[in-house]
């Protein structure tokens, strides 16, 4: 298979993703848009390709390693997506949604220095590779070439949104880092850690695909808060796929955050209920006592556990609001197939851990 085929493939598996072409795009003219979008894709796909090759052979086996390990590309989807609101799939909107994955991908090498990851898409992570002095700039090469694609963008306040986003991003991480201040509730404090490490980027990807398409300048505020919400469910759900135990279903091996001690919301919720129930506290200190010398067996022991909890169904039932409430977002935008195309988007994320 060529490497244009490749990537046609997989742009047109993205669009599947959502089941776009399941009685959501039935008439001729959605089916039209369809087709732009898949088109599209694949042009963002090639483009990144391009976009992350450098010369210089250091830099491009690095910026391309994460790239070469997968990923879901749901924020170029979507920027496609709300395009459809206005002009369709330009040249600008291509090049947004280039961007956008750019600026995630690069988010992903800090993540993982910040979290001490060992894995990051079924590939050892690039600290572990590289080192983290190279995995960190790494990210800040990615975040140069998405400013750099964005600033060639002629008008719509571009080069000012880019730095709002990255903005957002670097204070998630620093809230997540530093932690909650002691008048602070550690939920609330993580959950405004994932508005903008998660959904700051999700938001931005929804909103410069109407921008960047010329779409009425009123939906972008509505597009913008639903993807702020839409991130904070997406990244909850994952909390609970940390628990789940087929892996194969899920892509990641169960328990994957809990022994790194990376904070979850139901892991919060459980040290929240152990300050009153006993049962609570003993599991608690199980979790606690985890380190990375313990087997599978002992892991996967503590994550039934927690899986069976009440705070795991709390979690997800979160999720569910967080959903629910950027779908209400959307009723400021027309009816039609892209509402009914981003209903569908938050409806299967949440639906991932079903």
């Amino acid at each position: 298979m060529s490497a244009r085929e490749a990537v046609a493939g997989r742009s047109a598996a993205l669009s599947a993703q959502l089941r776009l072409s399941e009685r959501l795009f039935s008439s001729r003219e959605d089916r039209v848009m369809l087709a732009r979008i898949d088109e599209g894709l694949e042009r963002v796909e090639t483009g990144i390709l391009e976009q992350v090759a450098f010369h210089d052979q250091v830099a491009d086996v690095r910026s391309r390693y994460l790239l070469a390990a997968g990923g879901k590309r749901v924020r170029p989807l979507l920027t496609l997506l709300t395009a459809q609101l206005g002009d369709g799939v330009t040249d600008d909107v291509v090049t947004a949604a280039q961007a956008v994955e750019i600026l995630h991908v690069g988010s992903l090498y800090h993540d993982d220095v910040m979290d001490e990851a060992s894995e990051r898409r079924g590939v050892p992570s690039a600290q572990q590779v590289w080192g983290n002095s190279v995995a960190i700039l790494t990210g800040d090469l990615l975040f140069a070439r998405a400013s750099k694609l964005i600033a060639g963008i002629e008008g719509h306040g571009n080069v000012l949104a880019q730095a709002e986003v990255f903005e957002r991003l670097v204070l998630g991480q620093l809230h997540e880092t530093v932690g909650p201040q002691p008048e602070q509730d550690p939920v609330d404090h993580y959950l405004q850690v994932l508005e903008d490490k998660t959904g700051a980027l999700i938001a931005a990807a929804a909103e410069w695909g109407a921008s960047y398409a010329n779409a009425p300048v009123e939906y972008r505020a509505p597009l913008s808060t639903f993807g702020r919400r839409i991130g904070v469910a997406f990244q909850l759900i994952d909390d609970v796929l940390d628990l789940a135990p087929d892996e194969a279903h899920t892509g990641k091996h169960p328990g994957t955050d809990l022994k790194a001690g990376v904070p979850t919301l139901p892991l919060l919720l459980l040290r929240r209920r152990a300050a009153t129930v006993v049962d609570d506290r003993a599991l608690l200190a199980r979790i606690d006592a985890l380190t990375a010398e313990d087997g599978d067996e002992a892991v996967l022991e503590v994550v039934a556990r927690l899986r069976a909890h009440p705070v795991t169904a709390e979690t997800r039932e979160e999720a569910l609001r967080w959903a629910s409430s950027a779908k209400a977002a959307l009723d400021a935008l027309p009816s039609g197939t892209v509402r009914r195309a981003l209903i569908r988007f938050a409806d299967l994320l949440v639906d991932r851990s079903a």
